[in-house]
Protein backbone atom coordinates (compact mmCIF):
# COMPACT_ATOMS: atom_id res chain seq x y z
CA UNK A 1 0.00 0.00 0.00
CA UNK A 2 2.84 2.46 0.62
CA UNK A 3 4.53 1.62 -2.80
CA UNK A 4 1.03 2.78 -4.54
CA UNK A 5 1.05 6.16 -2.69
CA UNK A 6 4.79 7.04 -3.27
CA UNK A 7 3.71 6.00 -6.93
CA UNK A 8 0.46 8.63 -7.14
CA UNK A 9 3.00 11.53 -5.44
CA UNK A 10 5.84 11.12 -7.86
CA UNK A 11 2.39 11.38 -10.86
CA UNK A 12 0.78 14.45 -8.92
CA UNK A 13 4.90 16.10 -8.75
CA UNK A 14 5.48 15.44 -12.37
CA UNK A 15 1.76 17.00 -13.47
CA UNK A 16 2.67 19.88 -10.80
CA UNK A 17 5.74 20.69 -12.67
CA UNK A 18 3.61 21.34 -15.77
CA UNK A 19 1.66 23.86 -14.60
CA UNK A 20 2.67 27.28 -15.34
CA UNK A 21 3.57 29.52 -12.54
CA UNK A 22 0.77 32.28 -12.33
CA UNK A 23 1.08 35.61 -13.90
CA UNK A 24 3.62 34.61 -16.28
CA UNK A 25 3.37 35.08 -20.06
CA UNK A 26 2.69 31.15 -21.68
CA UNK A 27 4.56 32.93 -25.10
CA UNK A 28 7.44 34.89 -25.20
CA UNK A 29 8.08 37.11 -28.39
CA UNK A 30 11.71 37.62 -30.19
CA UNK A 31 12.65 40.15 -32.32
CA UNK A 32 10.06 42.54 -33.75
CA UNK A 33 7.44 41.74 -31.68
CA UNK A 34 9.65 41.19 -28.59
CA UNK A 35 8.21 43.94 -25.84
CA UNK A 36 11.23 46.36 -26.26
CA UNK A 37 11.69 46.16 -30.19
CA UNK A 38 11.47 49.64 -31.07
CA UNK A 39 9.87 48.81 -34.84
CA UNK A 40 6.61 46.95 -32.93
CA UNK A 41 4.51 49.48 -33.08
CA UNK A 42 4.99 49.53 -36.84
CA UNK A 43 3.61 45.76 -36.93
CA UNK A 44 1.06 45.21 -34.39
CA UNK A 45 -2.56 46.36 -34.64
CA UNK A 46 -2.35 47.49 -31.32
CA UNK A 47 0.60 49.79 -31.97
CA UNK A 48 2.05 49.66 -28.50
CA UNK A 49 5.72 48.95 -28.24
CA UNK A 50 8.54 50.86 -27.29
CA UNK A 51 8.12 53.50 -29.77
CA UNK A 52 4.61 54.34 -30.04
CA UNK A 53 5.16 57.12 -27.57
CA UNK A 54 8.06 58.80 -29.25
CA UNK A 55 6.35 57.96 -33.03
CA UNK A 56 3.30 60.33 -32.91
CA UNK A 57 2.84 62.39 -29.52
CA UNK A 58 0.04 64.37 -30.93
CA UNK A 59 -2.39 61.18 -31.39
CA UNK A 60 -1.89 60.33 -28.32
CA UNK A 61 -2.78 63.44 -27.35
CA UNK A 62 -6.06 63.63 -28.97
CA UNK A 63 -7.05 60.20 -27.58
CA UNK A 64 -8.98 59.99 -24.52
CA UNK A 65 -7.32 57.66 -21.65
CA UNK A 66 -10.22 54.98 -23.12
CA UNK A 67 -9.39 55.30 -26.68
CA UNK A 68 -5.79 54.47 -26.18
CA UNK A 69 -6.50 51.26 -24.09
CA UNK A 70 -9.94 50.54 -26.27
CA UNK A 71 -10.11 47.08 -26.98
CA UNK A 72 -11.32 45.32 -29.71
CA UNK A 73 -15.00 45.43 -30.40
CA UNK A 74 -16.43 41.39 -30.56
CA UNK A 75 -17.30 41.86 -34.43
CA UNK A 76 -13.23 42.54 -35.11
CA UNK A 77 -12.73 39.62 -32.54
CA UNK A 78 -14.94 37.57 -34.90
CA UNK A 79 -13.06 38.39 -38.33
CA UNK A 80 -10.10 37.97 -36.89
CA UNK A 81 -10.68 34.79 -35.18
CA UNK A 82 -13.29 32.83 -36.96
CA UNK A 83 -12.70 34.65 -40.40
CA UNK A 84 -16.66 36.01 -40.04
CA UNK A 85 -17.20 39.33 -41.40
CA UNK A 86 -20.86 40.71 -39.73
CA UNK A 87 -19.78 44.45 -41.32
CA UNK A 88 -19.92 43.53 -44.70
CA UNK A 89 -23.51 41.98 -47.02
CA UNK A 90 -22.30 38.21 -47.92
CA UNK A 91 -24.74 39.20 -51.18
CA UNK A 92 -23.71 42.85 -51.57
CA UNK A 93 -20.91 44.02 -50.03
CA UNK A 94 -22.19 46.21 -48.25
CA UNK A 95 -22.03 47.67 -45.54
CA UNK A 96 -23.85 46.97 -42.16
CA UNK A 97 -24.34 48.28 -38.96
CA UNK A 98 -25.30 46.34 -35.73
CA UNK A 99 -28.45 48.00 -34.71
CA UNK A 100 -28.99 45.91 -31.76
CA UNK A 101 -27.15 43.64 -28.87
CA UNK A 102 -29.14 42.07 -26.96
CA UNK A 103 -27.55 40.56 -23.72
CA UNK A 104 -30.91 39.97 -21.19
CA UNK A 105 -31.22 36.27 -20.92
CA UNK A 106 -34.80 36.59 -20.93
CA UNK A 107 -35.37 38.87 -23.80
CA UNK A 108 -33.21 35.51 -25.57
CA UNK A 109 -35.38 33.08 -24.83
CA UNK A 110 -38.53 34.53 -25.44
CA UNK A 111 -37.07 35.48 -29.70
CA UNK A 112 -36.08 31.70 -29.40
CA UNK A 113 -39.13 30.82 -28.27
CA UNK A 114 -40.82 32.84 -30.94
CA UNK A 115 -39.07 31.56 -33.87
CA UNK A 116 -39.32 27.92 -32.67
CA UNK A 117 -43.57 28.70 -33.02
CA UNK A 118 -42.95 29.98 -36.50
CA UNK A 119 -41.16 27.17 -37.78
CA UNK A 120 -43.59 24.78 -36.07
CA UNK A 121 -46.11 26.68 -37.85
CA UNK A 122 -44.39 26.86 -41.03
CA UNK A 123 -44.20 22.58 -40.91
CA UNK A 124 -47.63 22.08 -40.43
CA UNK A 125 -48.22 23.70 -43.79
CA UNK A 126 -45.68 21.83 -45.75
CA UNK A 127 -46.31 20.32 -48.98
CA UNK A 128 -46.09 16.67 -49.28
CA UNK A 129 -43.07 14.99 -50.55
CA UNK A 130 -42.35 15.28 -54.21
CA UNK A 131 -42.64 12.14 -55.76
CA UNK A 132 -40.77 10.50 -58.85
CA UNK A 133 -41.57 10.90 -62.69
CA UNK A 134 -45.01 8.62 -63.77
CA UNK A 135 -44.18 5.42 -65.19
CA UNK A 136 -44.46 5.12 -68.92
CA UNK A 137 -44.82 1.48 -69.16
CA UNK A 138 -45.56 -0.99 -66.92
CA UNK A 139 -44.03 -4.09 -68.13
CA UNK A 140 -41.28 -4.36 -69.66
Amino acid sequence: MPRAQGCAGVAIARLAALVPKPRVNLTRFHGVFAPNSKHRVLVTPAKRGKGSKLKAPDEAQDQTPAERRAAMTWAQRLKRVFNIDIETCRECGGAMKVIACIEDPVVIQKILNHLKEKGEYRDAFRLPESRGPPQTRLFG
